[in-house]
């Protein structure tokens, strides 16, 4: 099992650079022919997420596509992945960040009843405390 960076995989989902893309290609599609599998680790969605609004300009529609895609591929073993899927479905419907829908999942984990923010875009969440 090999994990994977954040870098790889964008590289491997927006194809913008031909040497690195062609690199992440080759490494992913031959691995997963050999039946190995990748580990993803949330934070490293978090970084994927911010890197496609932010410098791709993804909407949030071609993220939760991504997203998606990413979740229910077999090969790559998502770590915590129920809370990565609960996040994802509140970041659907939802008006924040992904990693804030993570955030107050991971904290719900543990066991915070809510988590306190002083994000606006979480108001509709009662997973969260919006502070004045």
């Amino acid at each position: 099992m090999k994990g994977l960076d954040t870098n790889v995989l964008v590289r491997y989902i927006t194809q913008d650079d031909p040497l690195q893309s062609a690199v992440a290609n080759d490494v992913i599609e031959r691995l997963t022919q050999n039946q190995e599998r990748f580990v993803i680790q949330p934070v490293v969605l978090c970084e994927l997420v911010w890197v496609l609004e932010s410098a791709y300009k993804y909407a949030k529609t071609e993220i939760v596509l991504v997203l998606n895609q990413l979740l229910r591929t077999v090969q790559f073993e998502i770590t915590e992945k129920d809370i990565v899927w609960q996040a994802f479905g509140d970041f659907q419907s939802g008006k924040a960040d992904f990693s804030d829908y993570l955030i107050g999942r991971a904290n719900e984990r543990a066991g915070a009843d809510v988590t306190l923010t002083f994000d606006k875009s979480l108001r509709d969440s009662h997973k969260f405390q919006v502070l004045q």
